[in-house]
């Protein structure tokens, strides 16, 4: 909207004057997974009123701006990391560019741990203090306003331009590395392997074994469960080489990742191909790294300890699938550790390393 646009925080209603529009007014949830209902469900609705009548009659300005706005919410699922990028970050720095950060952020369904978390790059966005509008008592007014983002239906960590998007970071988080370790330069400097650890699930249950594995075939190994810190994890994520994960919003981090770097998703057991590559594996690809996907097999699931192998969980992931999200989420994703076959993972290293030599 453009032109005589006031926002009454505290209702999250939005007024806009038009003399060419009858009065009339809709609802807007601004927030980027839009067909998710369940997402929606903790995102606050706000009310667009298009008034013909003279400004005058309009509600009284409190604060007059200067520059434009963008509302956009933090609720939903921003409080996973995967989703804080892909339905507020990516979507937010692809709208807000245009305006070379004379631009106010208005936040709806706040968190103050959200705001802290990327902090960094929404100044880098706008050179203007957030505004909490839900808690805004005052009548704000802007020469123009953009109400929600938006993103490509079932499509994740994506844009256009995500290299530009990945620069981008770099600089906000003064990153030293553009690229990863050449190989190929007969250095002796190894390369460095993050590996990504989780606490509750999803573990590495045999993680020496996989350390030491890695430390034979030529890594230096860092072990870490990732935080919301996220200038030490960037820092820490950037200055190595390869990501290895089993998958879950931690490696999301791979955006920090120097270029030709490599990312290892490890795929849990329940047939997750799309998820697993929609997620991460096609992303990672865009961003200029080199993607492995481990799958692995139903012996490196803890789930065969749970289930007879006969089991239709062990059997048939698709009928688990069909009886909704969190039927499946609660087993595949809740309930499951990995195992790694040190054997077979041996073949995956050896692959990295290739890549790391072209």
């Amino acid at each position: 909207m453009k032109g005589d646009v006031r926002i009454q925080g505290n209702s999250s209603t939005i007024f806009v004057f038009s003399s060419q529009v009858t009065n009339a007014s809709m609802t807007i949830k601004p927030y980027a997974r839009k067909g998710d209902e369940s997402a929606m469900e903790s995102v606050t609705t706000f009310t667009i009123k298009s008034v013909q009548d003279k400004p005058e009659t309009m509600i009284k300005c409190n604060k007059t701006h200067n520059v434009p706005a963008i509302v956009f919410s933090v609720g939903g699922y921003a409080g996973n990391n995967f989703h804080a990028f892909t339905d507020v970050i990516i979507p937010l720095y692809a709208k807000s560019r245009e305006f070379n950060r004379e631009v106010k952020f208005l936040v709806t369904d706040n968190r103050l741990s959200w705001s802290r978390k990327f902090h960094e790059l929404l100044k880098k966005l706008s050179r203007y203090e957030i505004i909490d509008i839900d808690h805004e008592n005052e009548v704000n007014c802007f020469p123009g306003v953009v109400v929600g983002l938006g993103k490509e239906e079932r499509k994740e960590l994506h844009l256009e331009s995500v290299k530009d998007f990945t620069s981008f970071l770099r600089s906000s988080y003064s990153l030293d590395r553009s690229t990863a370790i050449n190989l190929t330069n007969g250095l002796t400097k190894k390369p460095r392997l993050l590996i990504v650890s989780r606490s509750k699930t999803r573990t590495f249950v045999n993680i020496k074994e996989v350390v030491h594995v890695a430390q034979d075939s030529g890594f230096e190994v860092i072990v870490r469960e990732m935080n919301a810190n996220l200038t030490h994890v960037s820092q820490l994520v950037n200055s190595c080489d390869v990501m290895l994960g089993v998958h879950g919003a931690g490696l999301t981090n791979m955006v920090f990742l120097p270029e030709n770097g490599v990312l290892i998703q490890v795929v849990p057991w329940g047939n997750m191909d799309w998820i697993a590559n929609t997620y991460f594996g096609d992303p990672s690809k865009a961003m200029g790294l080199k993607y492995i996907e481990y799958k692995i097999s139903q012996g490196e699931s803890t789930l065969i300890d749970q289930y007879p192998l006969d089991h239709q969980v062990l059997v048939d992931p698709f009928s688990i699938q069909r009886k909704g999200w969190g039927v499946y989420k609660s087993i595949y994703l809740d309930k499951q550790n990995v195992t790694l076959n040190i054997t077979r993972f041996k073949e995956t290293l050896s692959r990295a390393l290739e890549f790391l030599h072209s």
